[in-house]
Formats: C-alpha cells, structure tokens, sequence
C-alpha cells in the first residue's frame, strides 16, 4: 500500500516505543498487521521493511493507521490509538478528542480511551476547553438517527466475563457513594484512573454479544458519572465530552433509556449551568423522543421535570407548569416501589423532583413557591447527602431573596455554607456565588455582611 511521508519527515517515536513495550520485532508486527487487516476483508503485505519505513516517519493511507493501532493494541492487551502510534496526522489531538459521536463500535472504543488517556496525561488540554451549544446537541441528533449497532462482540485480546462487569458496577457504586459524601474533588482522580487503567483493557478485551452489551452498558454509566465529576470540579469543557461518550456507549449496549437519561440528566444539566436555555429543552425532549415506550414512569418524570427547567429558564411560565404537571403526575404513576426501574434512575423521588421544580419557581421569580419546593426537597434528602443538601439550602436562600426575607435567607446561606464546606464541589461553590450576586441589592444589612464575610473567610 502506498506511503506518504509525515510533515518534515520526522522519526516516529511513538511508534518505536510501543513497539518496544510490546517487545515486538517489526517482521512480528507486520505479520499482525496483515492478520488484522485479513479479519476486515484486506489482503495486506507488509514486512519488515514497511515498518521500519514507518519508523523513519512515512505514514500508509486509508485504514492502515487504525490497523496498526489495533494490532499493537491486542500484543499489548490494551486499547491503542492512531494519536499515540504518531499516525494521527492532525486529525485525532486532544483538542478534538471526545467530541464525536463515533459511527462505528470500534471507533467508540478508540475515541473513548483516547479521553481518557489524555485525560489522565494532558489535562491543561481539556480542563481549560470551552463548551459550545453545537457540541451538546448534534451527537443527540447523531443519537437520534443511529440504529443500534448490529454487532459489539470481539474475538482478540483476554476474555473478558460477566464478573468483569459486575466489578466495574460494583466500582461505580463506590464511587458513587464516596462522591455523595466527599464530592467530586476527592474522588474524580480515582475514577479516571480506573477509567484509563483498566476499564480500557475490558474495552479491547474478548467478549460474546450478551457480555459486550452489559460491559459497555456498564461502562457507560461510570462514564457518565465522570462528566458529572468533571462539572463538580469546575471542568464543564470536559464534562461534555464525557457525556457524549457516555451517550455513544450507552448506543452500543442497545440501551436507549439511559441514552434518554445522559441526554436530559446530563448534557441538559450542563446546558442549564452554561445558561443555555433553548438548548435544556431541546436535549431534554431528544431524550423523551429517542426512548419513547422504552422508559419507566420514573425516567419519563425526569425527562419532563428536565425539559421544564428548560422553559423555565426561557421565561415561559405556562409551558413550564404545563410540562412540570406532566412530571408530577409520571412521578405519581410510578409510585413508591422502584422494583421495575433501572439502577440509574431508583434515586430519582419526590425530593429530587422537587429540587427540579424549585430551580424552575426560581427562574421564574416564583419565591413562594420556590420555597415551599426546596423544603420538600430538604424534607426527603437524607443527611449523607451533604452537598445535595447544600444546593437545596442554597435554592431556599434565593426564594426568601425573592420573597424580600433578607435575614432569614442570609441565615439559611450560612447553613449552606457549613454543609458544603464538608465536600469538595465546585458546583456548591457556584451556587454560593449565585446566592451572594442575589444579596447584593441589601449589602448594607448587617445579615448580609455577615454572610459575605463568612464566604470571604471560606474562600480564603
């Protein structure tokens, strides 16, 4: 196959390293190259001297380069991309990386490992990456239109079982607990590690069909959980290209419910932080369209009670109670009992719900009875959930703002205050700061000053 030379011709050292990771001889790899591209219909003849010819900087066209990678990949028992065999060309740095709703399953498993590793290797890449509206909802249309891949099974690399699975849900509860109670900036490092350790070398693993579909179903979740870490700790850029990973994946495990739940829990909760109010909306109702008749009651509350916060945000009231009566009355629907829900949504109650509908009151400028939604949402929070319970606290501060009951909201910020000193979480500090922007119009009253005194000493 014909060769074009890399710009200024320079040696690929990245190559020439995993090679010898690999301890592989480059008669070896080109063997596996030509294996590999034989199992995708091409009859390859490379040799020795077309590897070393790569080493000197020449790069082959068309698919090699990701044949390449693949072959490296299953000596080395992990997920290797085109970026780090240096046959990139420009198309795949970090800049890019996470962005695209990949077509394939193969390429799914290479983008998402790349996050990761760059994650862990190049964060002053990613932490610092803006989000753009486009990016959040063009891989929903991308959802949207998508069949479910025909085929997620793999043949190459260690076999990978059921127990394989269970461990990667038992670490994402974990975690999840250990994010309730901590927050984010504790835990987040732990969870990409993992993510970028391990749970690549399952990706790149052997499994039949029933097992790849439970593993990328698994794997989605922790995914997501990890965009949702990376907002906590003030990192919205790279949150979005965990979310629209953690949609890719849930495609692959055929699983359109949670797909709906990454598109209205998710990406729709990070529009609403970025002050995208169209966009909640639209994400939101992608999530409702794209898992019709294949959600619980319990999910269906939440995707409503999300699109809500959406026209709440735009100023529409009555499209907002409309909607928001729609979330109640799925809510009632779907009971007490969660014993039919999926692990992912058994956490969404009458407080959660509540906390959704005092955000929209507040939008709206409804103090009343965005209030009496933040008690009802305080009221149902158990005492582990620290900062949940923060932003509720915070939420009810802002309704009494509204209400004009100044010294009773400064009083309830201080609690907030205390609460979410005890976690590491941007987004408690975020809400903190909204709090303090609402008290500026009374920042001659002693209860304010005293509030922003005790924020100025937390800050410090």
């Amino acid at each position: 196959m014909a060769a074009r030379p890399l710009v200024a011709r320079q040696p690929n050292e990245r190559l020439q390293t995993l090679i010898q990771e690999a301890a592989c001889s480059n008669a070896g790899l080109a063997r596996r190259v030509n294996m590999v591209g034989a199992e995708r219909g091409l009859d390859l003849r490379y040799d020795k001297t077309s590897v070393a010819r790569w080493l000197r900087g020449q790069q082959p066209r068309g698919r090699a380069p990701g044949i390449i990678a693949e072959a490296i990949g299953r000596k080395l028992g992990r997920t290797v991309t085109i970026d780090e065999i240096g046959m990139a060309n420009g198309k795949n740095l970090a800049s890019g990386v996470g962005l695209q709703f990949a077509p394939t399953v193969l390429g799914a498993i290479e983008q998402v490992c790349e996050l990761w590793r760059s994650d862990v290797g190049r964060r002053d890449l990613l932490s610092g990456s803006t989000v753009a509206s486009s990016a959040l909802v063009e891989p929903s249309r991308d959802w949207l239109i998508t069949g479910t891949d025909s085929q997620v099974a793999r043949n190459a690399g260690a076999r990978v079982g059921r127990s394989d699975v269970e461990a990667v849900r038992a670490m994402t509860a974990a975690l999840v607990d250990l994010d309730h109670r901590f927050g984010s900036g504790h835990v987040r490092p732990v969870l990409v590690h993992y993510l970028n350790s391990v749970v690549s070398g399952l990706l790149s693993g052997a499994y039949r069909e029933a097992v790849g579909r439970e593993l990328f179903a698994a794997v989605a979740r922790l995914t997501e959980l990890g965009g949702y870490m990376a907002i906590d700790t003030g990192q919205p850029g790279l949150a979005q290209r965990y979310y629209i990973q953690a949609l890719r994946l849930a495609q692959a495990a055929g699983d359109r419910a949670y797909g709906g739940y990454v598109l209205a829990a998710s990406m729709s909760h990070l529009a609403a932080q970025l002050g995208n109010p169209r966009e909640i909306a639209q994400l939101a109702r992608a999530a409702q369209e794209g898992a019709r008749g294949q959600v619980t009651p319990r999910a269906e509350s939440m995707f409503l009670a999300a699109e809500a916060r959406g026209h709440a945000a735009l100023g529409d009231a009555a499209t907002c109670e409309e909607v928001a009566g729609r979330a109640v009355e799925a809510l009632e629907r779907a009971g007490t009992e969660t014993g039919d829900d999926p692990s992912w949504i058994a956490h969404f109650d009458e407080g959660y719900l509540a906390d959704e509908l005092a955000h929209c009151h507040r939008d709206l400028g409804q103090g009343t009875a965005a209030a009496r939604r933040a008690e009802e949402a305080l009221a149902a929070l158990p005492e582990t959930r620290a900062r949940r319970r923060g932003i509720a606290l915070v939420l009810l501060a802002s309704a009494q703002v509204q209400q004009r009951e100044v010294e009773q909201a400064c009083y309830t910020g201080l609690r907030a205050v205390e609460l979410l000193e005890t976690v590491r979480s941007s987004r408690g500090a975020e809400y903190l700061d909204d709090l303090q922007q609402r008290l500026l119009p009374y920042g001659e009253e002693s209860a304010v000053r005293e509030f922003s005194a005790r924020l100025d000493l937390q800050a410090a």
